[in-house]
């Protein structure tokens, strides 16, 4: 554990930001592995589905959570499923 004060602070703000950075890739996750549920089964909510699942995808980019390249191909992969 630091010693110093501003180095306390920065433990309690990254440990908040690991958190925060946790659950905005869990939902991402979740998004996209609902959605590929709903395709396997042929759902009706698939199209909105899909776009949530992009939705997540791009905010996981925007953050910087997933390089721009990783998140390209996992939209890409999405969309074909859903044309499929």
């Amino acid at each position: 554990m630091p010693q110093i004060k501003s180095a306390i602070k920065r433990v309690k703000t990254q440990e908040a930001a690991r958190e925060r950075n946790i659950a905005q890739l869990n939902a991402m996750r979740t998004a996209v592995k609902k959605f590929k549920s709903a395709t396997e089964q042929n759902a009706d909510n698939s199209q909105d589905l899909y776009k949530a699942a992009t939705r997540a995808i791009d905010m996981a980019n925007s953050k910087g959570l997933i390089k721009k390249n990783k998140a390209g191909r996992d939209k890409s992969r999405l969309s074909a499923l859903l044309n499929k």
